[in-house]
């Protein structure tokens, strides 16, 4: 089937992003599949603008940016409902707490968490909220969450289309496979929307180093369990929102 991108893949993908209540006109998120998954860049960028926001309305009641910072992260935790954190601390738990690929996935797949996962999640939201911090201190941060909202998302599709999924079921494999187009597409939308909030100077570092962080998470993936899977997914969205503050920190502040 040749890949056309649908405007019914926007309100998707943000159905199966986040917890907002989008109605879905045409096929549903699993039902168009992986042909709409370009668009989560864009389910992104409804992230990262509610999570600005929540940002900017704290700065003018004159809460202190620590604070701030706070607050943009637990709406992005109430926006998602927590689904990229979950593959982070599902990850940790798994390819450290299990000795061969099965153990692995089979620890992946349970509900509950464990010292790994928990330590995955304090490191994660310590690095998220001393970058934010840092970045609206120095400003308005709402650009920079728009930015990261789309690009960290990228990967999630380059690793869907690029790399084979590690077990037969999950979300992940429902979806199934985007063709090459989506996922250049899903780049380009990813890379235009940090042009045009963060300069191309920025762009270059976030996509460089970014890039380099995830491709970290695929290689271990592919080492420990031989693929990826809906938890690796998130798990990169998370790496690359944690070294893309790191990389607007560094440059901005």
């Amino acid at each position: 089937m040749p890949f056309r991108p649908a405007l019914s893949d926007i309100p998707a993908a943000i159905g199966l992003l986040t917890r907002l209540p989008v109605p879905v006109d045409g096929p549903s998120a699993e039902a168009r599949g992986a042909q709409g998954a370009w668009a989560y860049p864009l389910a992104g960028l409804c992230v990262g603008a509610l999570a600005g926001l929540a940002a900017l309305i704290a700065a003018g009641f004159g809460l202190p940016p620590a604070m701030a910072a706070a607050l943009a992260l637990c709406t992005q935790i109430a926006v998602t409902g927590a689904l990229h954190e979950d593959g982070l601390a599902d990850v940790a738990d798994g390819f450290w707490g299990g000795w061969d690929r099965a153990r692995r996935l089979e620890i992946m797949k349970d509900s509950r968490i464990g010292a790994y996962g928990v330590l995955a999640l304090v490191a994660s939201f310590a690095l998220r909220w001393s970058a934010l911090a840092s970045l609206c201190a120095a400003g308005n941060p709402f650009w920079a969450l728009l930015a990261l909202g789309a690009l960290s998302r990228v990967p999630m599709v380059l690793l869907m289309a690029f790399m084979g999924n590690a077990r037969g079921g999950g979300l992940s494999a429902r979806v199934g496979r985007p063709p090459a187009q989506a996922a250049w597409l899903a780049l380009g939308c990813g890379l235009l929307a940090a042009l045009l909030f963060t300069g191309v100077g920025a762009s270059l570092a976030l996509l460089f180093w970014g890039g380099l962080a995830c491709a970290g998470v695929a290689a271990v993936a592919k080492a420990k369990i031989g693929g990826q899977t809906g938890d690796v997914l998130g798990t990169c969205q998370q790496v690359a929102e944690i070294t893309g503050l790191m990389v607007l920190v560094a440059l901005l502040v």
